[in-house]
């Protein structure tokens, strides 16, 4: 299984080089937005510190959504989604696989370009780590709960306004533990708790996540 896995995951990556566009989009969209709010909100160092991490990861969560609806909208549409619930591996292996993909494609640039943006809101390096850290732990997450949503959604008209609807609420805890460890390292109170409980829902949606996902598609499929 792990072998179907890996095979999915490959698979995945060489289908996003061949839609470059996809990922390339949301980088943008995330540079983008990051940018704007130092420009529309002034110079003012301590204003930009208190407000950088929470609008980075809204840009973060949004950016996410971008290529959200595609996760299994084509392989529904070419009948490929059909063949995998036929096959003999078992289905949630290659929705994992296809979930992680995402995530490498959509969620792991924005941990990469974070800190570069963050230095736009006079962020140290402490909260730069910080925040870093956080959306390393916190985009899994968010891929993990948005295929759910994907999956949900799969078939129906007007699919991707609703998907964000459902998926979005979801995010709010993710949000807030990811924002709550740079605010408390900033006030000299410990962070590592708002880490601990990001980690939980991490391995939570890590175990259930490709489960639902599964489900959500084997009802589209019917």
């Amino acid at each position: 299984m792990k072998t179907a896995l890996l095979a999915m995951l490959r698979r995945e990556l060489l289908l996003a080089m061949r839609r470059r566009s996809d990922a390339v989009t949301a980088m943008f969209f995330f540079v983008i937005v990051a940018s704007l709010f130092p420009l529309g909100g002034g110079p003012q160092p301590a204003l930009l510190r208190t407000i950088g991490p929470g609008v980075l990861w809204v840009a973060a969560l949004l950016s996410t959504l971008l290529g959200l609806h595609r996760l299994f909208a084509d392989d529904y549409a070419d009948g490929t989604l059909e063949q995998m619930a036929l096959s003999p591996t078992p289905l949630a292996w290659l929705i994992a696989g296809k979930i992680g993909a995402h995530w490498v494609v959509a969620g792991l640039p924005l941990v990469v370009l974070a800190p570069v943006l963050g230095l736009q809101y006079q962020l140290d390096t402490p909260a730069l780590a910080l925040l870093t850290l956080g959306l390393l732990i916190g985009t899994p997450l968010l891929a993990l709960i948005g295929a759910i949503g994907a999956a949900l959604t799969l078939g129906l008209r007007g699919g991707g306004a609703l998907l964000a609807l459902l998926v979005l609420p979801l995010y709010v805890p993710a949000l807030i533990f990811g924002t709550g460890a740079v605010a408390a390292q900033a006030a000299g109170l410990d962070y590592w708790g708002h880490f601990a409980l990001l980690g939980a829902m991490l391995v939570v949606a890590a175990f259930f996540g490709p489960l639902a996902t599964t489900a959500a598609v084997r009802i589209a499929l019917e």
